[in-house]
């Protein structure tokens, strides 16, 4: 068996193993510990991993249980190529057991460990500050964001690990997706119960998701599960958390007995009792009863993911703060409040940089925003930047339009219009510098998805909030942020104007973005059918979407793809977002025509 040769502690590990089979009745605490670790940041992994732990012990916890890869954070990546950093985990770990021997509490947690085949994805238990053995993650995942196939090799035995007067079966995050093994395998040697480590990431309803897999399983053995996930957010990734345990109620119900936060670190004590020969039970030593809270709306729970992503990735990369461009409308003025009650109001720089076109509703809409959150706000106009623009090219257009080139000529067209956002980019790419803080873009979903958005120029910077939240959804984010201000007695921070009023991007005079696009609700509904379900055009068609409507969009998105490759990271928050999880060939001849 994997790790059968990693037993250490000899005959007290035997003893202690001979006389917890032997108790007739057993009862202790397991700690639940949701971390949020850093991923490569292997030292403050392990101090984290024994500071949660002595916490736990003061708690009066006896287990402690750690989510997936919690030492090398999820997911490393190509560091695991790196021999250095085994090296340095290898170190990490033997100093972690030598401080978990003082502290009196026994842990669980996920590392990597090596065999003879290859890395593989482990859970490893520690007695007493001696590690007594590891299993391997039998599933390696392989779709969407996951890649675990170029790292690990699957392991492919099972092991129990004997724990006052339990056998604990441990499984690997993908391992309780799936009916058979390794968890058919754990029930048939005798598994009392199961422990799952996760790194599971969030997308809307996730956890609903994932506590029917687990009740699914506990259907198919009977065994009760505790589910440990990680929390924070990783370059595009979210870890909500969630973590719970579940088991057989009296009623035969299948319901958890308790439930850590959303999107936030979180300690649960959960009591384990077993008498020899019965069921083990679970319950919530803070007398958790599931009724705590309400569901989250979809609104809540993506406003909350959405903070999570941006304000972990500002934090771990070490910026002072965010800077973005303020423009008046609808995306931009929701990136700006979530930056806020991320980072905080003194940690967010805002430029409204106006041209000829940009309406005084626009510049007053802006200001009335930074006012209401408390963020500064510098203008700094780009009319004579653009024009200047325009004079030093005015001399190639002519000779273009003197050979015939098509779009030669002084007239303002679109190339005219992408050169004011590369001009604001360069003016935000400027400020950000010199304060030494992160570029924000403030696209959305939609416009990525078509390519209507401007190449080094309002897709220039370093995160992206909204990048893969559909324009509806921003309208809805947007309403929603100003009814939780409304209830908690403030003044809403996004002008009721900026609601209402029809987007545009003022390149030009009258313009509307209606003028390029479908209507936002169409486009949305075409987006979700051909990028977040992969469907065929002739499906969508059977939907009732207009043929020609739908081959127009499709044909945009097919044919963007080269922008989106070069867009910044930004939250994922459904089951296709664009980046690791959906890519596509730049040089694709596959075209709906």
């Amino acid at each position: 068996m994997h790790g059968s040769g990693l037993r250490r502690g000899g005959n007290d590990w035997d003893q202690y193993t001979n006389d917890t089979a032997n108790a007739t009745l057993m009862e202790f605490i397991l700690a639940i510990a949701q971390v949020n670790p850093h991923v490569g940041a292997l030292t403050a992994n392990g101090q984290m991993v024994l500071a949660v732990a002595r916490r736990a012990r003061d708690m009066g916890a006896s287990l402690v249980v750690f989510p997936e890869l919690v030492l090398t954070g999820y997911p490393p990546e190509d560091l695991l190529h790196k021999p250095l950093f085994l090296e340095t985990l290898a170190a990490t770990e033997r100093q972690l057991h030598q401080e978990l021997a003082t502290i009196g509490v026994d842990v669980i947690y996920g590392t990597v460990r090596r065999g003879v085949e290859g890395l593989f994805n482990a859970g490893v238990f520690v007695w007493a500050g001696q590690e007594v053995g590891f299993v391997a993650k039998w599933r390696l995942p392989n779709y969407s964001v996951f890649d675990e196939q170029r790292y690990f090799v699957p392991g492919s035995d099972v092991r129990l690990f004997p724990y006052r007067g339990l056998s604990l079966g441990m499984t690997i995050c993908e391992d309780v997706w799936h009916a058979g093994d390794p968890l058919a395998r754990l029930a048939a040697a005798g598994a009392s119960l199961i422990i799952n480590l996760n790194a599971s990431p969030y997308h809307v309803g996730k956890q609903r998701e994932r506590e029917a897999v687990v009740r699914q399983r506990i259907q198919e053995h009977g065994l009760p599960i505790i589910y440990v996930n990680q929390v924070g957010g990783q370059d595009e990734l979210v870890f909500d958390g969630g973590s719970f345990a579940m088991h057989v109620e009296e009623d035969r119900s299948i319901q958890p007995v308790i439930r850590c936060a959303f999107c936030a670190e979180d300690l649960r004590l959960l009591r384990v009792s077993h008498q020899l020969g019965a069921s083990v039970w679970l319950r919530s030593v803070d007398g958790w009863s599931g009724a705590e809270g309400s569901e989250p709306t979809p609104e809540q729970e993506i406003y909350t993911a959405l903070c999570l992503g941006l304000g972990d990735y500002v934090r771990k990369n070490g910026f002072s703060g965010v800077v973005l461009g303020l423009s008046g409308g609808i995306d931009s003025a929701l990136t700006a409040v979530i930056c806020a009650d991320t980072l905080g109001a003194d940690q967010v720089e805002v430029l409204m940089m106006p041209s000829q076109y940009t309406s005084a509703d626009s510049l007053a809409d802006a200001a009335e925003e930074a006012r209401i959150l408390g963020i500064h706000l510098t203008e700094i106009a780009i009319t004579a930047l653009f024009e200047g623009y325009r004079a030093q090219l005015a001399d190639v257009w002519r000779d273009l339009a003197a050979m015939g080139e098509t779009g030669g000529g002084g007239g303002k067209d679109v190339t005219d219009e992408n050169i004011q956002p590369r001009i604001r980019a360069t003016l935000l790419m400027a400020v950000a510098n010199k304060r030494g803080k992160l570029l924000i873009t403030t696209g959305n979903k939609s416009e990525m998805s078509v390519g209507y958005a401007t190449l080094y120029g309002d897709m220039a910077g370093g995160y992206s909030v909204l990048k893969d939240v559909l324009k509806g959804m921003v309208y809805r984010l947007a309403e929603a942020r100003n009814q939780w201000a409304v209830a908690r007695g403030e003044q809403p921070p996004i002008p009721q104007r900026v609601l209402t009023k029809a987007p545009t991007a003022e390149l030009r005079p009258n313009q509307k973005d209606s003028d390029s696009l479908p209507p936002y609700p169409l486009l949305d509904r075409i987006l979700e059918c051909y990028v977040e379900q992969e469907q065929s055009l002739e499906e969508m068609v059977a939907a009732g979407i207009d043929r020609a409507m739908a081959v127009q969009v499709i044909e945009r998105v097919d044919r963007n793809e080269y922008k989106r490759r070069q867009s910044p990271p930004g939250v994922r928050i459904t089951r296709r977002a664009f980046g690791k999880d959906r890519r596509y060939p730049l040089t694709n001849g596959f075209y709906i025509r």
